[in-house]
């Protein structure tokens, strides 16, 4: 238990935008290098960049390189941990990196803005189940939240306003009876939060594995998980580029594609060599990882997901009309 809580002190560095977790600073890990072909002789592989946040979101795609998936696909990763999907964004405007990973309402809102960015493969998905999902509302024991509507007049601690967490929060509220404009949503990083729910800043707090788990440590209680409801099936997280990237390069664009989705389904079906890998890009401890509870890992996006957080993001005034999805989601 005290390793667990220790954890907090670890990751107490790590800043947060978009879905997840910032690292306590940036850095590589690239594939093997140059693969051999059957005959011996080298073969060169084509150099790719990814900006990537460390959360449990991003486990498929270093297993996915620690098991060769992209180098068979004649693709030399480099993965590169940025601070959040704020970073990520611009350096694939600016064609810094090739690929990217951003939670589904960043793309929104962002394509929303004429920016033309366009899905490739998907990330990190509910569970689906309210109780044991990688996201989760936490309060604590005797704070006489109980249910969904009791966060109606209550300060919400999201590490990132105007975003996937509070807008899925106030639908959920509103959908189950109460006056969402009522909740008060307070940003702060997912590290800051534990503290600030024992200090009585805010009386819950939004978060994500592995602070769900830590703070469970901690004696706080989950209320409910804002990404297994009110939307079914959500897909949280993507992985992207841009338009004129593709463009440029189709190939190596269908290549990336296929090898994370193989990645994908190799890690929903290999769920502990998905949390083998977490040591290799994040600071947690083995007793955090063991009781952490894991995203789904599926193959594709699921697209009346995307919807469904377009329409709520409308309905908060995330955005003012609803972007071309079939611009936005990936080609099929």
């Amino acid at each position: 238990m005290k390793k667990i809580k220790g954890a907090l002190a670890l990751l107490a560095v790590l800043s947060l935008a978009g879905c997840g977790a910032g690292s306590p600073s940036s850095g590589t890990a690239e594939s093997s290098p140059e693969g051999t072909s059957g005959s011996g002789a080298a073969t060169a592989l084509e150099k790719v960049e990814v900006g990537v946040i460390p959360i449990v979101d991003v486990a498929p795609i270093y297993l996915g390189v620690k098991e060769g998936i992209f180098e068979k696909e004649g693709l030399d990763v480099k993965l590169t941990l940025a601070q959040g999907g704020a970073a990520i964004v611009p350096a694939i405007m600016s064609e810094q990196m090739d690929f990217g990973f951003s939670n589904v309402t960043s793309m929104i809102v962002a394509r929303s803005k004429s920016l033309p960015l366009k899905m490739v493969a998907p990330g990190g998905s509910s569970t689906g189940d309210t109780k044991a999902d990688f996201a989760s509302v936490m309060t604590k024991p005797d704070s006489g939240i109980k249910e969904i509507k009791d966060l109606v007049g209550k300060k919400v601690a999201v590490n990132t306003l105007n975003n996937i967490s509070d807008s899925t929060i106030s639908e959920a509220v509103k959908l189950a009876g109460g006056d969402y404009k009522k909740v008060h949503f307070v940003e702060m990083g997912f590290p800051d939060m534990t503290a600030q729910l024992a200090a009585g800043n805010v009386d819950a707090m939004a978060a994500v594995e592995p602070f769900v788990t830590i703070s469970e440590a901690d004696g706080n209680v989950p209320i409910f998980s804002n990404y297994a409801e009110p939307v079914d099936d959500l897909t949280v997280a993507v992985y992207f580029t841009s338009d004129d990237y593709i463009k440029k390069n189709p190939e190596t664009a269908a290549k990336f594609a296929r090898a994370m989705t193989e990645s994908q389904k190799f890690a929903d079906e290999n769920p502990e060599k998905a949390k083998a890998v977490l040591p290799d890009y994040t600071s947690l401890e083995p007793e955090v990882i063991e009781k952490l509870t894991m995203p789904r890992y599926y193959t594709e996006v699921n697209e009346a997901s995307i919807e469904k957080i377009a329409e709520i993001s409308l309905d908060r005034g995330l955005i003012e009309k609803i972007p071309d999805l079939t611009a936005l989601l990936p080609s099929k």
